[in-house]
C-alpha cells in the first residue's frame, strides 16, 4: 500500500498515542485479556487511520475533451446555478462527497492553465449543510483552456475533514490527472463547468479520482 506524504505526520503521532496508550495498560494491569484486548483495538484503529491516507497508483488516460473525476466518492448534486466568484454566470455545479474510507487524493479534471488559487478560512458544517459550500473552510481553484473555457473547482471541509492541503499555485500549468490537493478524512470536492457540457453520470453514481469521466464537451 502506498501511503501519501500528507499522512506520514498524522500516522507517526497516532503510532505514538496508540504505543503510550499500550504501554500504560500493561503498566496498570497484569490482565493478559485486558492488555490483549487494548493491543486487537490500537491495530484496528490503526489500520482504519492507514486507509485514510492510502494513495493508489493511478494511470490517467489524457482526454482533452473529457472532464476526469477530480476525487473518489459519491455525486451527491448536479445542479445549474449561478457561480459568483470566478465564473460570474450560470454553469452546472456538480458536488462529489467524499467519505472517511474514501482515496482523499484531489487531482485535476482538467488540463490547463491555473487562473484562481485561494484558500478561504472558515466553518465546519456537516459537508451535506446547503450552506458549508459558503461558509465552510474551502479553496477555490480555476483551471482555462481551449475546449472547456473556465472551470471552477472546490475543496470544502466537512465537520470531520479539518484540514484541507492546496498544491494549485496561480500561473502555473496543470496537467489534467495530477494532484491539486489532499483533503484529510473525507468532505466535498465541488466542480463547475459550462452550461452546455454534456454530463455522463448522475447523483448517486459511485465515481473514482482521474479515472471516471464526468462530462464532455466539444
Amino acid at each position: 500500500m502506498i501511503i501519501h506524504k500528507e499522512g506520514k505526520g498524522t500516522l507517526g503521532l497516532v503510532f505514538i498515542v496508540l504505543f503510550a496508550v499500550n504501554a500504560f495498560v500493561q503498566w496498570a494491569t497484569e490482565s493478559a485479556v485486558v492488555e490483549s484486548t487494548a493491543l486487537a483495538i490500537s491495530v484496528v484503529l490503526y489500520v482504519i487511520v492507514l486507509q485514510f491516507f492510502r494513495n493508489p497508483k493511478r494511470t490517467v488516460q489524457v482526454n482533452p475533451n473529457g472532464l476526469i473525476c477530480p476525487a473518489d466518492g459519491k455525486v451527491v448534486t448536479i445542479q445549474e446555478v449561478y457561480e459568483e466568484e470566478v465564473i460570474k454566470d450560470k454553469c452546472i455545479q456538480m458536488s462529489i462527497f467524499m467519505s472517511p474510507f474514501n482515496v482523499h487524493v484531489n487531482r485535476y479534471p482538467l488540463g490547463g492553465k491555473v487562473t484562481e488559487a485561494i484558500h478561504h478560512p472558515g466553518k465546519f458544517l456537516v459537508a451535506w449543510h446547503p450552506k458549508s459550500s459558503t461558509l465552510n473552510e474551502r479553496t477555490t481553484v480555476a483551471v482555462e483552456n481551449k475546449v472547456w473555457g473556465t472551470v471552477v473547482f472546490r475543496q470544502i471541509a466537512g465537520a470531520v475533514a479539518r484540514r484541507i492541503v492546496m498544491y494549485a499555485k496561480k500561473g502555473e500549468l496543470a496537467a489534467q490527472g495530477s494532484e491539486f490537493g489532499f483533503i484529510k478524512f473525507g468532505s466535498r470536492v465541488d466542480v463547475f463547468l459550462p452550461i452546455d457540457s454534456k454530463i455522463l453520470v448522475k447523483e448517486g453514481d459511485v465515481v473514482k479520482g482521474a479515472k471516471t469521466v464526468l462530462a464532455e464537451r466539444h
